[in-house]
């Protein structure tokens, strides 16, 4: 097995995993968002948001750790400007037509690790490209052990380039800041 296609196979693995189990919690579509932010011309800040994302959290047997699976539609990105936006959804940046969603599983994270924060590996896929990353989850007020609902805060940060983003080199940051402001609710 060659070594690009290990971290995929632990992906599907941890799917697997987690639909033979079922979902203990699911994100509210509704009160959910990710966020991403660039330099433009290293002065200008862009900012967009998706306002459509699907995901569930599946616990482990024991409750004591749990994988999170997020689904973003890249559609549902909002934006300043309209022209911004289209030149987003172009086969040079996220390619829509292409590529309509990106998505992200998390490795088993222990849930004790929700009250203090910590990293958040994982793999995310965009442009049908899939790279480990290592997100940062902030401390939470909640506990998935309680069946209660959870607001989760992800930050972190991708380079473009990685997942064939590569045009507008010179004027555009490779540095991708992303957001995560995820409500899980009980499945």
């Amino acid at each position: 097995m060659t070594r690009a296609a290990r971290p995929l196979l632990l992906v599907l693995m941890l799917l697997a995993c987690a639909s033979v189990r079922g979902a203990d919690y699911r994100i509210d579509t509704a009160r959910s968002h990710a966020e991403f932010s660039v330099r433009l011309l290293w002065v200008r800040q862009i900012n967009g948001r998706f306002t459509e994302i699907h995901g569930e959290v599946t616990l482990s047997p024991l409750r004591d750790s749990a994988v999170v699976e997020a689904t973003v539609a890249v559609d549902s990105v909002a934006m300043a400007s309209a022209r911004l936006r289209r030149w987003v959804l172009d086969p040079e940046f996220f390619d829509v037509r292409r590529f309509p969603q990106i998505h992200f599983v998390s490795a088993p994270l222990a849930v004790r690790s929700l009250d203090r924060g910590g990293e958040l590996p994982g793999w995310l896929t965009m442009r049908g490209v899939t790279r480990p990353v290592q997100f940062r989850l902030e401390p939470a007020s909640c506990t998935l052990a309680r069946g209660s609902v959870c607001r989760i805060e992800v930050r972190g940060s991708v380079h473009r380039s990685d997942y064939g983003m590569d045009g507008h080199s010179t004027a555009v940051s490779d540095t991708v800041q992303l957001g995560l402001l995820i409500t899980l609710d009980p499945a």
